[in-house]
């Protein structure tokens, strides 16, 4: 009975031991699968977070694709090698045998070869190639102030190149930054994952680029400090070059500031000095060209470190430029003609001949190139041009090959004119000559007795041979009377004027004569051969005399 009892104790005893064991078990078992769902758990956040890298490496980062196609490079050329050891392998057993193997692996081989040739220029390392900035050559020189806008724009691009290459050597750091996150998790992938061959050969891959890139990374630092320095010895250099040219340009304008109040000094001095515009107006173009003239000498010889050279360049250049502007050469020479020879000034009155066609009127201004003349009403106008008022614009080469007349050379102010007329061959002409003289003189006395005083005045600088400058008549037999030329002197801006108040006179005076007839053409009939005298005729219709 006891022997029962400590039977069904034990059983019991081990019934509950095995209850305990199970339960222990069980809770065993609820652990670990808690565990390994946080394992589980972990590697998605970790494989997440490595696909967001690679993501943004082939997204964002232009170091990636150019890596990739570097491993592209690089397995090609494996595989080439791979070929040719197997193609080598061939041969060795039999070229006969495997024919077919060696035609298709060299077919492989060429197809590679092409490929590899695309992408040749990601055979070197390309985090050290892609980065380079431009050499510092051709540094400008400041040696005028026109150079110093090139300088400031060589400057800034210096500038540009520096800001692009530091920003490529942050890009490739960030690059660097990414690698080195990707490392992290692929360790801890591998740690919590176990070894991977995938992940193990990914992990070599990506340290191999984090090491390449560091010491491209290196390379282009120590790149950037020299390059800073030669961009910073360039502008040192350049600065002080701008400095200068400042300097002396604010000199410069300084001594043509001084320069242009003196000559405006000197302007307001000769206008109260002379009175006389036309005198005024020389003395005014003088004072400017000198003043024009100093200020390129002192450019000159300021910007021209070798004046020599610049002689040399103009005697090469000047056969060219004289051929190419010969008629602006010639005009400026006409110009130094007029002006130093006083041939013709300003206000004076004169007459171009060009072609046939005379143009007549006075002179507004004498610029380098041309002569500017005003055309006025005058005898050349009423005959031929039946036109005034006209601004002539007259080269001042002309003066070289073409007639120019000047009506008020230097003091004189008058010229000679006249007036013709014909009378009947039965008229009394010695009275019609005595008319046109003595109205001549009535009218031109004052300007004879100007006349008279400028030519003396001008004695002693032309020889004057003939100084008569009383009114002259003279009379001509013509095929159709007696042709009667009374020559006076007269202003020789208002020429017109006087010729119609002399002509009114003289006709008024002939018909008040019975013995003299102003002859035209017309017809006379005589019936006897008694002489009889033809009476005045009307002008606006013709007459038959019986």
């Amino acid at each position: 009975m006891r022997i029962v009892n400590s039977l069904l104790a034990l059983f019991l005893l081990a019934g509950l031991l095995f209850a305990e064991g199970e339960t222990n078990r069980t809770e065993l078992s609820g652990e670990q699968n808690q565990t390994q769902q946080q394992l589980n758990i972990q590697i998605e956040k970790l494989k997440a977070s490595l696909h967001q890298i690679d993501q943004k490496l082939d997204q964002e980062s232009v170091w990636q694709k150019v890596y990739t196609n570097h491993l592209a490079y690089v397995d090609m050329e494996d595989r080439i090698k791979k070929i040719d050891r197997q193609i080598r392998a061939y041969k060795r057993k039999g070229p006969s045998r495997y024919r077919t193997a060696i035609r298709e692996l060299e077919a492989k081989k060429v197809k590679l070869r092409e490929q590899l040739d695309l992408l040749k220029e990601y055979k070197a390392n390309p985090f050290k190639t892609l980065i380079h900035p431009k050499d510092v050559k051709e540094i400008p020189s400041v040696t005028n102030p026109v150079a110093i806008i090139s300088a400031f724009s060589y400057l800034k691009q210096l500038d540009e190149e520096q800001n692009r290459f530091e920003y490529e050597i942050d890009s490739l750091r960030k690059f660097i930054d990414l690698l080195n996150r990707k490392i992290a998790i692929l360790k801890e992938l591998i740690e919590v994952e176990g070894k991977s061959r995938e992940l193990r050969e990914e992990l070599d891959r990506t340290l191999k680029e984090v090491s390449e890139a560091e010491d491209a990374l290196t390379l282009h630092q120590t790149a950037l400090i020299v390059y800073k320095k030669k961009v910073d010895e360039v502008r040192l250099r350049l600065t002080e070059q701008i400095k200068q040219q400042a300097k002396k340009a604010g000199t410069i304008g300084a001594v043509v500031l001084i320069m242009l109040l003196f000559v405006l000094l000197f302007k307001w001095l000769v206008k109260r000095t002379i009175t006389d515009n036309e005198r005024f107006y020389m003395a005014n173009k003088i004072i400017n060209f000198t003043f024009v003239f100093f200020v390129v000498i002192i450019l000159l010889f300021a910007y021209i470190e070798n004046v020599s050279y610049l002689v040399t360049v103009l005697g090469f250049a000047s056969a060219g430029i004289a051929i190419a502007m010969k008629d602006w050469f010639m005009s400026m020479l006409g110009w130094l003609v007029i002006v130093l020879g006083g041939s013709i000034h300003v206000g004076d009155r004169i007459r171009v001949d060009k072609d046939g066609k005379m143009y007549v009127g006075d002179v507004l201004d004498i610029s380098l190139l041309r002569i500017t003349m005003l055309e006025d009403i005058t005898l050349t106008t009423y005959k031929h041009n039946r036109r005034a008022g006209r601004i002539i614009f007259i080269p001042n080469n002309y003066i070289f090959t073409d007639m120019i007349a000047n009506y008020t050379h230097a003091t004189l102010k008058t010229v000679w004119d006249g007036i013709d007329f014909t009378i009947t061959f039965d008229s009394n002409h010695k009275k019609a000559q005595h008319i046109a003289k003595e109205t001549a003189k009535k009218y031109a006395k004052g300007y004879t007795d100007i006349t008279r005083k400028q030519l003396n005045k001008l004695r002693s600088k032309y020889s004057l041979k003939n100084t008569n400058v009383e009114p002259r008549v003279y009379s001509f037999i013509e095929e159709n009377g007696i042709r009667i030329s009374i020559w006076y002197m007269t202003n020789a801006y208002a020429t017109l004027t006087l010729r119609s108040t002399i002509s009114s006179e003289i006709l008024d005076q002939i018909k008040e004569e019975d013995d003299i007839a102003i002859a035209y053409p017309s017809q006379h009939l005589y019936l006897d051969r008694a002489k009889k005298k033809p009476t005045l005729p009307d002008f606006s219709e013709s007459t038959v005399t019986l």
